[in-house]
C-alpha cells in the first residue's frame, strides 16, 4: 500500500505573496482546514512544504506555503502534485478506501470466471466506478455498489464482484 496519498494539483499562483491554486484531488476538500504539512512532487524533485493558511474558491483551495514568500518562488511550481503521509490523511468510515489502494489490485467474479485488475476508479454523484481492466484487454465499468461489489480487501490486493447483467 501506498504511504504517500495525492490530495491536490497546484493548478495556477494566486496573488503576488506566493500563493497556490489547488484542485482537490480528495473527495473532502474540507480536509486542507486542518493541513499542517504536505511533500510537494514535481516529477524532478520532491519538497516539504508547511501549511501557514487555507481559503477555498469556488472548486479551489489557496494554500499558502510557510516556505515561499513571493509569486516568483511559486512560479515554477504549476502542476505540481501535493501528497500527504498516510498517517496524517483522512479517517475512512467503514467500506471507503482510499483511491491509491485500489489501483492495481486483483479483481475476480464470485463466479471464477471474469478476472483482471482495477486501473481506474472514477468518482460520480451516486456512487463511484471502478475500472477493471479484464484478463482478455476488455474493460468493464463497475458500480461500487453492494449488489455489484461484493468484497473489497485491499490489504491482500483483491476486489470480488458480481457480473451483473449489461455490465459487458
Amino acid at each position: 500500500m501506498e504511504d504517500l496519498l495525492k490530495v491536490g494539483i497546484i493548478t495556477s499562483t494566486h496573488g503576488i505573496k506566493g500563493e497556490v491554486k489547488v484542485y482537490p484531488t480528495t473527495d473532502d476538500p474540507a480536509r486542507f482546514k486542518k493541513l499542517k504539512s504536505a511533500l510537494l512532487k514535481t516529477g524532478k524533485e520532491s519538497i516539504n512544504v508547511n501549511v501557514s493558511s487555507v481559503k477555498f474558491f469556488k472548486q479551489f483551495v489557496i494554500l499558502k506555503f510557510k516556505e515561499f514568500n513571493d509569486i516568483n518562488e511559486v512560479e515554477g511550481y504549476r502542476k505540481a502534485e501535493l501528497f500527504v503521509k498516510r498517517s496524517d490523511a483522512v479517517n475512512l468510515d467503514e467500506d471507503e478506501f482510499y483511491i491509491a489502494d485500489l489501483i492495481g489490485i486483483k479483481a475476480v467474479s464470485e463466479d471464477g470466471i471474469y478476472s483482471g485488475e482495477v486501473v481506474d476508479v472514477l468518482s460520480g454523484n451516486a456512487n463511484d466506478v471502478y475500472v477493471v481492466k479484464l484478463d482478455d484487454d476488455r474493460e468493464v465499468l463497475l458500480p461500487a455498489i453492494k449488489e455489484c461489489i461484493k468484497e473489497v480487501d485491499p490489504q491482500n490486493g483483491i476486489l470480488k464482484f458480481n457480473m451483473m447483467d449489461g455490465l459487458l
